[in-house]
């Protein structure tokens, strides 16, 4: 199968293969002393077509997917994730797995028309279907709570996103919504 038969079959995320950068992210995070954060951050999206993968009747069509960031004026990344975007036609669902190197993996889920611009993905810790494993460490001082990602595709061959990760940080009542945001424009 060429690769633009293998994007053909991606639904909507048919639109998100290719290498992707944006250089105005917001980030919101836990710092050091378990406050609060801002930082400016610069990033790079690589998504290539992996073609069908079939568990029995179930037929998915996906991307393998990298992605780094960097805060604005420094040289090493500070995140950094890997995985896959998957797409269920027969269920009309959109799957994105991916591990950060922190020692998370996520498992988020949404249902999305199959021609959709814009779609909600989420994952709760404790499901077994959408859901978050951490390591001990970070289970037991930054627990992911739940995860929550929103992308638009513009009409002007960028994409959107906002991403909300709820932690329960040991010692605090309420939960910080650790969140990025960026729009990425198509570089290859």
């Amino acid at each position: 199968m060429t690769r633009e038969e293998m994007i053909a079959q991606l639904g909507p995320l048919g639109p998100l293969a290719g290498i992707w950068e944006g250089g105005k992210g917001g980030d919101v995070a836990p710092s050091d002393d378990r406050g609060i954060e801002r930082n400016a951050y610069r990033e790079r999206l690589v998504l290539e077509p992996i073609g069908l993968v079939e568990n029995h009747e179930q037929k998915l069509h996906g991307l393998r997917y990298a992605t780094t960031a960097w805060r604005l004026g420094e040289a090493d990344p500070f995140h950094e994730e890997v995985g896959y975007w998957l797409w269920d036609a027969a269920a009309g669902q959109i799957m994105r797995c991916f591990m950060v190197p922190r020692g998370v993996v996520v498992m988020a889920g949404g249902t999305v028309e199959p021609g959709a611009r814009h779609f909600r993905l989420a994952a709760e810790v404790g499901s077994a279907t959408f859901g978050i494993c951490s390591n001990p460490f970070l289970d037991r001082e930054f627990r992911t709570e739940r995860y929550e990602l929103a992308v638009t595709l513009n009409t002007d061959d960028s994409l959107t996103y906002e991403e909300h990760t709820w932690l329960k940080i040991k010692g605090q009542e309420k939960l910080l919504d650790h969140s990025d945001t960026n729009t990425l424009r198509r570089v290859g």
